[in-house]
C-alpha cells in the first residue's frame, strides 16, 4: 500500500480497487448500532484546513473517529497561521506532536507534496488550490459501482468548469485507471488546453447526454474566475445546465452526479438535483466509508 495519498495519480487499477473494496466492507459497518471500530485507537489524525469546507472536513472527521483515532481538527483561521506561520513551521509543529495522518486541504496546488517532505506521517491531499481532490474521486468511483455494478467501459460526461476543478482532474485520472470512459463538456474556454490526447472533449452537451452512463456536473468556482469566462449565468445554464428536459434524454439506466455545494439552478435543476437518479446526498455517506478505507489501509490496516 502506498504511503501518501497527494494525487489520483498514486494510485494504480489495483491499490484503487483495493480502497473501494475495503470501503464497501467500511459502508456495512454503518448498519451496525454500534459504527466504531478499534482499528487506528491511539493514532492521531490532524485535520489541517486552510480553505473552507463542509462535507470534505466532517467527512474526515467521521471516518478518523469511526476508527477510534484521536482527531485534531486544525483551522487556519484563529491559528498562527493568521500571524504569518508558514506551512513548513506548522508542518513541524504537527511532527512534534507525533501526527500520524495529515489531511490537508490549501490553497496552493501542490501543497500536500510539500508537506510530505516535511512530516514522517501519511499525508492525504483533501484538495490543493486547482490541482486535485483524490478522495473525491474514489468516492465518485465508489457511487458509481455501487449504483451501476461496475466501472470498466462506463461512460462518463463530466460538465462545466472543468479548469478550476480539482474535482475534474482527478476523476480524469482515476476513472481512466480504473476502465472508465470519460468525456470533458463544457465551454471552449473553461476547457483545459493541456489534456491528455486519449480524452474527449465536447462542447455541446445535448449531443453527448444520450451515450452517458453517468453526467457529473460541476460547480462554476465564480471565485476562482478573474476574467469572464462566458456571456452571462442565464446563457450558461441555457447551454450547459442539467434540467428536466437535458435529463430525459439520458438512458434510463443513468444517473447524475455533483460534487457539491451546488449551484441550484445554474449548472443544475433543483428538480434533477432533488430526483431518484441523482447521487449527489448518496456521495455524502459514501465520502465517509471511502475517507475510513484510506485512512485504515494508509495506517496499516490489512
Amino acid at each position: 500500500m502506498i504511503k501518501h495519498l497527494r494525487s489520483a495519480a498514486d494510485l494504480d487499477a489495483a491499490t484503487a480497487t483495493l480502497i473501494l473494496d475495503t470501503a464497501a466492507e467500511m459502508a456495512a459497518l454503518a448498519g451496525r448500532e454500534v459504527k466504531k471500530l478499534p482499528a487506528l485507537r491511539g493514532r492521531t489524525v490532524v485535520n489541517l484546513f486552510y480553505e473552507d469546507s463542509t462535507r470534505t472536513r466532517i467527512s474526515f472527521e467521521a471516518a478518523a473517529k469511526r476508527l477510534s483515532a484521536d482527531v485534531i481538527n486544525f483551522s487556519a483561521k484563529g491559528s498562527s497561521v493568521s500571524k504569518g506561520e508558514s506551512l513548513k513551521d506548522t508542518a513541524l509543529t504537527l511532527q512534534a506532536m507525533g501526527a500520524d495522518a495529515v489531511v490537508i486541504r490549501h490553497s496552493a496546488s501542490g501543497a500536500p507534496h510539500r508537506l510530505a517532505e516535511w512530516v514522517d506521517g501519511s499525508v492525504v491531499n483533501a484538495g490543493d488550490g486547482t490541482h486535485e481532490h483524490p478522495t473525491q474521486a474514489l468516492l465518485d468511483a465508489y457511487t458509481m459501482r455501487s449504483r451501476l455494478g461496475r466501472l470498466e467501459g462506463l461512460r462518463v460526461a463530466i460538465v462545466g468548469d472543468v479548469l478550476h476543478s480539482r474535482v475534474a482532474r482527478s476523476n480524469v485520472l482515476l476513472l481512466s485507471t480504473l476502465g472508465a470512459q470519460v468525456t470533458l463538456v463544457g465551454p471552449p474556454t473553461l476547457i483545459p488546453v493541456d489534456l491528455p490526447e486519449k480524452l474527449q472533449v465536447s462542447y455541446d452537451l445535448d449531443s453527448v447526454l444520450p451515450d452517458s452512463d453517468v453526467v457529473m456536473m460541476l460547480r462554476v468556482q465564480t471565485e476562482r474566475m478573474q476574467d469572464s469566462y462566458f456571456p452571462s449565468a442565464r446563457e450558461y445554464s441555457r447551454r450547459y445546465g442539467l434540467d428536466v428536459p437535458r435529463l430525459t434524454k439520458l438512458p434510463e439506466h443513468a444517473i447524475v452526479m455533483h460534487p457539491g455545494p451546488m449551484n441550484r439552478g445554474m449548472e443544475i435543476a433543483p428538480e434533477v438535483a432533488d430526483s431518484p437518479r441523482s447521487t449527489i446526498v448518496e456521495q455524502v455517506a459514501n465520502g465517509v466509508s471511502v475517507r475510513m478505507a484510506v485512512l485504515y489501509l494508509l495506517l496499516g490496516g490489512k
